[in-house]
């Protein structure tokens, strides 16, 4: 089995190093971490991961505008994102699912179930 590349993308340590151990743990994935919307597009374009976890509300660059601006490039167009938020309402969800975004994960998300949910989101 290939080894999947995983990009996280979250402005909060805690969240991402919790995310990151979940995800090498127990799916045996490598995690590249990114505290920036920023840091993430440099971070796409140099590593190319297999997907992309990515936190919608963050400083400076938020998600969205991290989001766009990987659509604007070829070489990460195509990468499968996910939204980490906390925002939990069906119409704010749909609305990100909408522009094209892989999936959504809720936060607070369970962090042993968080495998199997991006395993279902992208059908892996």
């Amino acid at each position: 089995m290939v080894q999947k590349r995983i990009l996280v993308v979250d402005d909060d340590d805690g969240i991402r190093e919790v995310i990151q151990i979940c995800l090498e743990a127990i799916a045996g994935w490598e995690v590249i971490p990114a505290a920036s919307g920023k840091e993430a597009l440099t971070a796409a374009q140099n590593r190319k991961p297999d997907a992309i976890l990515l936190d919608v509300m963050m400083p400076d660059m938020d998600g969205l505008k991290t989001f766009q601006q990987l659509q604007t490039r070829s070489q990460t167009e195509l990468i499968p994102t996910i939204f980490l938020t906390a925002k939990s309402k069906i119409s704010e969800q749909r609305k990100l699912q909408f522009i094209g975004v892989a999936g959504v994960i809720i936060k607070p998300f369970e962090p042993y179930n968080l495998v199997d949910q991006i395993k279902t989101i992208l059908n892996w």
